[in-house]
């Protein structure tokens, strides 16, 4: 018994593996793309230790790929000191990979021209915001600033996106003094849509909702909710504030397709219902996915 289980345990694994590192090499071709394609031929900057890459590769001619890699090394040693050793150890055959895959596509914009400075920094965000959130979602990333970023969430919730946004704006700024204000610009247009996309792609498009009902009809309600919509309800105890009457109020987590279903029944039940809904930023226990780092 305790042989199967283990087989089991060790299949679990290898998928897992298996899943990350295809994630892994996604990711990070979409994100070379957006380099090599899009951001250097326009010569367009970027943000944390790949934008460094880029700028090194303008002054000097040193292949982004190689300088990133050498930049990346110290920032490893403190990540893997800070966080789990699983993260660091996929996070540097990450940085690795798009070390790799940078100077392998170093040639790529030779081959497909884009000569729209605008659609370069569009399009260039949105792959590079894909890249990224597709390796966020499985728990990697490409290193770098990446690091820093899962550093300030898991120590203070901060959104990845808006960590890495805020940081790469100082880099991109102080960049502008070296090639001017119009490149910079770009690139934070290219920035912020990219790391929107980021949020998106890591968080998912079907996005949690809050809900919280004051009901005289919560008992009802609330078996009617983990029937028809097989979610979990937690009631609370509340005063009317005119009526200085008890209420049961219900509390629960769906997602953002489940909110019209919900909708409906709170019609049948007790269209009179006091009802709101907000948006849930990260969702964690039992019937929901922990999703991303």
């Amino acid at each position: 018994m305790a042989t199967k289980t283990n087989r089991k345990r060790n299949s679990i694994d290898k998928k897992e593996i298996v899943k990350k590192l295809f994630f892994i090499v996604l990711g990070n071709s979409l994100c070379s793309i957006a380099f090599n394609l899009f951001f250097i031929p326009s010569k367009l900057l970027s943000g944390g230790v790949g934008g460094l890459g880029i700028l090194t590769q303008y002054l000097t001619g040193i292949p982004s790929g190689i300088v990133v890699f050498i930049l990346n090394v110290p920032i490893f040693i403190i990540g893997a000191k800070m966080l789990d050793r699983e993260f660091a150890m996929y996070g540097f055959i990450s940085m690795f990979i798009f070390s790799s895959l940078l100077t392998l596509t170093r040639n790529i914009g030779n081959y497909f021209v884009i000569d729209d400075i605008l659609l370069s920094a569009v399009f260039g965000g949105v792959f590079n915001g894909v890249g990224m959130g597709l390796m966020f979602r499985n728990r990697t990333c490409q290193g770098g600033f990446d690091i820093i970023a899962v550093i300030l969430k898991d120590r203070y919730n901060i959104n990845v996106g808006s960590a890495l946004m805020a940081c790469n704006t100082i880099i991109v700024s102080l960049s502008s003094l070296l090639f001017g204000y119009k490149p910079a610009m770009y690139t934070l247009i290219s920035m912020y849509i990219g790391y929107k996309i980021l949020d998106k792609v890591q968080t998912g498009f079907n996005v949690k909702k809050k809900i919280v009902i004051v009901s005289d009809k919560a008992e009802e309600l609330a078996k009617a909710i983990i029937h028809k919509l097989n979610r979990g309800v937690t009631f609370l105890d509340g005063i009317g504030g005119y009526t200085k009457e008890n209420k049961k109020v219900i509390y629960c987590i769906v997602t953002s397709r489940e909110t019209a279903k919900l909708k409906s029944i709170m019609d049948e039940i007790d269209p009179m219902a006091f009802f709101t809904v907000s948006d849930v930023v990260e969702v964690r226990g039992s019937g929901f996915k922990n999703v991303g780092v």
